[in-house]
């Protein structure tokens, strides 16, 4: 007996809840492909936004280390190019120090505190 054949007559109560767990089953079906469907798309953009954010850290990262050789190369007519390094070496690890103890300082803070 096939469930979605028109029922002469008034359908029995087993025939309608056969149709309803056959629904019920399709609905589920479908539910779950959309949820796979939403979430494949969701990764692919999430990787792609991933990638982008990668470059543009490499890019800052050269950027950065551009800027310090300049600086010292610019100190290094003023001071000599050993204490030019050693100036921008020493600047550079005091900022990188006090970032990493707010970092920390933010770990060790309570939530809400």
């Amino acid at each position: 007996m096939d469930l979605r054949e028109p029922v002469i007559g008034e359908p029995s109560i087993p025939h309608l809840v056969a149709r309803l767990t056959h629904d019920a089953r399709d609905v589920a079906r479908a539910e779950i492909a959309l949820a796979k469907a939403k979430a494949g798309t969701a990764a692919t953009r999430y990787k792609k936004a991933a990638v982008l954010f990668a470059v543009a850290g490499v890019l800052a990262l050269a950027a950065l280390i551009t800027l310090l050789v300049g600086l010292v190369l610019s100190l290094a007519t003023l001071i000599g190019p050993g204490l030019a390094t050693a100036a921008v070496v020493g600047a550079v690890l005091i900022v990188a120090l006090v970032l990493a103890l707010a970092g920390r300082s933010r770990l060790a803070a309570r939530p809400g505190a």
